[in-house]
């Protein structure tokens, strides 16, 4: 039997207080959620906000860069890097981490959580 989930989508923050080219850590439906403003890029990623490898909650803090097209964040700890849009882990591990959908409306930035 297929479960269906309902997604709501949660005001994060408004644009200008994103951190260009950096992650902020958000506190949406009792999840810690990191959120990257890619400036370069114009683009925005949530990703939940531990790191798998040690379980810490520190991703919001990572480095932001791209491998070939792929965005990812490097985890400032341990230097795992995770790719932004789907979450595998592109240090050769097995671990990957939770993604979100993101969406920017009238200055206000958003992210689909599952209810």
């Amino acid at each position: 039997m297929e479960t269906l989930t309902q997604t709501q989508w949660l005001l994060a923050c408004h644009v200008e207080d994103a951190i260009e080219n950096g992650g902020v850590c958000l506190k949406l439906a009792d999840q810690q959620v990191a959120l990257f403003y890619f400036k370069r890029r114009n683009e925005w990623y949530a990703t939940q906000n531990e790191c798998p490898h040690k379980r810490q909650m520190i991703l919001s803090r990572g480095m932001l860069g791209s491998l070939g097209e792929t965005p990812k964040v490097a985890c400032p700890f341990h230097k795992k890097t995770f790719a932004l849009d789907t979450g595998e882990c592109l240090s050769g591990d097995e671990c990957a981490i939770k993604t979100y959908p993101v969406k920017v409306e009238d200055g206000r930035v958003f992210i689909a959580m599952a209810r």
